[in-house]
């Protein structure tokens, strides 16, 4: 085996794809070089620097934390997508339980400092949205798209900027999505929908926690009942070659490492941001612009009209925290990736994955936009903030899945249409 397809599979391992497959990304191992590494990390720095002088100091540290959520994401190779199609087809659950563990570390962080509104003397709050016919639909077109696109909305972002050059197609039209969904926004909004409801107001700071901490639990449990029923034993983590300081500079890393280095980060973002760590209210915010750009307005849309995202379109995009974070984690893959010698993007990409990329990107942009969020903003951060509404993405999302796994063999030929091959998120 060549070092190139060795380290295909050790990442194809860590995302928990079925044992001796490997990744069909293309990226051909390269002779490690710093420049680079060095480059991305001096643009994370310096916009750091200057975002927090022009701005605000903690934007400015907020782009580090986004530099940080990119390397941790590539190096754990810490994926949604992929985890849940293998749970699908070939019942493998080790990506659902890491997801789990960093459910738990969040959710143990979160309450307390959302119990009491504050966390290290700065105002902080949730996401907790509505329960209604929009996050249910939204959220299973997201897990249609997850599937087609290659990636959810953490993904999306790690592996295009880790020179995934098919994954800058699918952030195209996530962008363009996330539009059409912002015009579609308040029509959706006007079906009916529940309150919000919060674990943290409804059963206490230490309720909320046990309560989550079983839920937790109970599905670990399920994914690790249904792996052994049909493989006997549990998948294991998948050897590596690397020790110490090498792999922990340039991967992979362990699953369970990237699990609680996240929930620690998305800590940091509460901590400095005052809400959780949230990726696809800039993708709209992109397009919008974009859309003004050339003549378009959308400041009549009912989305616009809040008081939040009108004062984000009139500002400049660098003030806007998603952004710039968004761009971090870009930045933090693109540095991972050289790092381990695989950033070498492939522009050959068939037209049947251009066009599921395309019908993908629309369908996660549009889904988050009726979903209040993505995997990031509902999944991982509306439970970490004990919103109920996390609880119904995820089923519904689920779902999505499932059907996206039954419309891949449309779009990719033989073995990955219809094998789990970790392929991005």
């Amino acid at each position: 085996m060549s070092m190139s397809t060795k380290s295909a599979c050790l990442l194809t391992g860590a995302f928990g794809a079925a044992k001796g497959e490997c990744m069909s990304t293309t990226t051909v191992a390269a002779p490690q070089s710093y420049r680079v590494p060095l480059i991305a990390t001096a643009a994370i720095v310096l916009g750091a620097l200057l975002i927090g002088v022009v701005f605000d100091a903690n934007i400015g540290l907020l782009m580090i934390v986004g530099g940080l959520f990119g390397m941790v994401l590539y190096h754990a190779a810490f994926g949604f997508t992929s985890a849940w199609r293998v749970f699908i087809t070939e019942r493998r659950g080790r990506g659902l339980r890491a997801q789990m563990v960093m459910l738990a570390i969040a959710v143990v962080l979160f309450f307390p400092a959302l119990g009491a509104g504050t966390l290290f003397g700065n105002e902080v709050s949730g996401f907790v949205a509505p329960i209604g016919i929009s996050v249910l639909v939204g959220a299973f077109l997201f897990g249609v798209g997850m599937q087609l696109g290659g990636g959810c909305a953490s993904g999306t972002l790690f592996t295009a900027g880790g020179g995934n050059a098919r994954m800058l197609i699918t952030l195209v039209f996530f962008i363009v999505g996330s539009v059409i969904g912002s015009a579609h926004f308040a029509w959706w909004q006007s079906l009916p929908a529940f309150q919000p409801v919060s674990l943290v107001n409804v059963a206490g700071v230490s309720g909320g926690i046990a309560i989550s901490l079983v839920l937790f639990a109970a599905i670990a449990a399920f994914t690790w009942v249904m792996e052994k029923r049909r493989h006997g034993q549990l998948e294991q983590a998948p050897m590596v070659d690397k020790h110490g300081y090498e792999r922990w500079l340039t991967g992979p890393w362990p699953l369970v490492a990237g699990a609680v280095a996240l929930a620690l980060l998305n800590f940091a973002t509460l901590a400095l941001a005052g809400r959780p760590w949230g990726i696809t209210s800039a993708f709209a915010l992109w397009g919008a612009k974009g859309f003004e750009l050339v003549g378009g307005d959308v400041s009549q849309w009912g989305y616009w009209q809040s008081p939040g995202n009108a004062a984000a379109l009139k500002a400049s995009v660098w003030s806007d925290i998603t952004t710039v974070m968004n761009v971090g984690i870009m930045l933090g893959a693109l540095a991972a990736a050289s790092l381990a010698g695989r950033f070498a993007p492939n522009f050959r990409i068939p037209l049947k994955s251009i066009l599921a990329a395309v019908i993908g990107g629309i369908l996660l942009g549009y889904g988050a936009r009726l979903a209040f969020g993505c995997n990031i903003g509902a999944y991982f951060s509306g439970i970490a903030s004990g919103s109920l509404h996390g609880w119904v993405w995820l089923v519904a999302a689920f779902a999505g899945n499932m059907f996206g796994v039954k419309l891949r063999p449309f779009f990719f030929a033989g073995v990955e249409g219809r094998k789990p091959t970790a392929k991005t998120c």
